[in-house]
């Protein structure tokens, strides 16, 4: 009887890990090829992992909740295959920490795989590119040096990225509770207990919470209705802090009249729906416009790693959709730049379909550089939505309302009866300086007003 290692499937470019949901089957159970072995969530969408051989599952390695790596082998399948044991190699069983659930940065996630995707976790030594025994990426070094964190200093940050090493979130968290004092204090208390271990202090760090609320509140007074977070809403809101933390966030915006646009699409939108067996929506309409715009202003389609900007030449358009649970998600477009009009109506709609059924997959959600949200769809005239890290853009478009509004012409000024819109794009200012951000946001509402009316989509 032979046996097939049952492995954690790669999830998409910048996902190195995922946290067990369910098991399906329990050691003992005959499993198909192709059946669903377990469930499986990433900070993006939920997945399941089918068997990859027929036979009796007979060995699960890792629990509900547990975080594993990609690639790190789940479970063992004996199969019906004869195998020569004698020569079969003993199956070497990774050393693998299992963790809390936590977000980094793509930089960080990337320049983390890279070192320990070389070494096997069974044989990993610790690289050190300072006093101790620990490695840092360049992006942490950058951070330290611009904050004054001296290498003692670093040497002594728990880390809680692999194996040990400190992320992003970890650096930027200690100079945050220098800053604020939390640090001398406990420096003064390590100093009076040099033998408390590294381990413990890391239970200390963990057990605070992410935001600058240190209080412990645990009663709670008046009428009130107390409701637990569920994963995917923790997931965001630490996303949503870390951006704020990353990026210093600049929001410009603008108005355009849109008049052209909404009447061609009304003409146009049963017909379209007839030919081509979906919906014309605003949404491609915007689309279309911020990639004829990112391809004149690049550099609103990049990245920070450390002190590099990686401009990106595929233009992947992310735009984030509601799921029936109020949470968002933001389903990419690839190549968005390489499609027509028809073909970014069909990715628009597919995607939002399978957003709304819980269909998409884990590599419908990586790889976006420019990402646009609609809050008109909710009725906000506009908003200030915050950066989809690594990303360091995010166009807003608000409501279409018709407004009395002055109406220039050959014969003179004149009021009339216009649909209009607002957009709003928040921006990393560490790259994009506002007379590039209102550039390329005027460039855009400047696109939407010159719509050709009389266009063949």
């Amino acid at each position: 009887m032979a046996i097939v290692d049952l492995v954690m499937p790669k999830l998409g470019e910048s996902i190195m890990e995922a946290t067990i949901l369910k098991w399906h089957k329990q050691p003992g159970d005959t499993v198909a090829m192709d059946e669903t072995v377990l469930e499986i969530a990433t900070d993006k969408v939920d997945s399941e992992v089918p068997s990859t051989a027929a036979g009796v599952l007979s060995e699960i390695l890792f629990n509900v909740n547990d975080v594993v790596p990609i690639g790190t082998v789940i479970a063992r399948i004996k199969t019906g295959a004869e195998e020569n044991v004698s020569s079969r190699p003993a199956p070497v069983q990774p050393k693998v920490e299992v963790r809390q659930p936590q977000m980094e940065t793509v930089a960080e996630v990337v320049s983390s795989h890279q070192t320990s995707s070389k070494e096997s976790f069974g044989t990993y030594k610790p690289q050190t590119n300072g006093t101790g025994n620990r490695f840092y990426s360049p992006l942490v070094l950058n951070i330290a040096a611009s904050e004054g964190v001296s290498m003692s200093e670093l040497e002594n940050i728990p880390g809680t990225g692999n194996e040990g090493r400190v992320t992003k979130k970890d650096i930027l968290q200690y100079v945050s509770e220098r800053k604020s004092g939390v640090r001398s204090r406990e420096s003064e208390v390590r100093s009076q207990q040099p033998t408390v271990q590294s381990q413990e202090y890391s239970v200390i760090k963990e057990s605070a919470p992410l935001t600058s609320h240190n209080s412990q509140l645990t009663t709670y007074t008046g009428n009130v209705e107390i409701i637990e977070m569920d994963r995917m809403r923790k997931l965001i809101a630490e996303h949503m802090v870390r951006s704020k933390h990353t990026s210093p966030h600049v929001t410009s915006f603008v108005e355009a009249d849109v008049t052209s646009l909404v009447m061609w699409r009304d003409k146009v939108k049963k017909d379209f729906e007839k030919r081509e067996g979906t919906k014309i929506t605003f949404t491609p309409l915007f689309i279309e416009a911020i990639v004829r715009c990112i391809k004149k202003f690049p550099l609103v389609n990049c990245s920070l790693d450390g002190d590099k900007i990686i401009i990106k030449k595929d233009i992947n358009i992310g735009m984030a959709t509601a799921l029936p649970s109020g949470n968002l998600i933001v389903p990419v477009i690839k190549n968005a730049d390489q499609l027509n009009l028809v073909g970014l109506a069909k990715q628009v709609n597919m995607l939002a379909d399978n957003a709304r059924t819980g269909k998409l997959k884990a590599d419908d959600t990586a790889g976006g550089t420019f990402t646009m949200t609609n809050v008109g769809t909710f009725g906000s005239l506009m908003g200030t939505p915050i950066i989809n890290q690594p990303q360091v853009a995010i166009l807003a478009v608000g409501a279409i309302k018709k407004r009395p509004v002055v109406v220039e012409t050959p014969a003179g000024d004149s009021i009339a009866i216009r649909h209009m819109m607002y957009l709003s794009m928040s921006y990393d200012h560490r790259i994009v300086d506002g007379s590039l951000g209102a550039t390329f946001l005027t460039a855009v509402a400047k696109e939407l007003e010159n719509f050709n009316g009389e266009r063949e989509y």
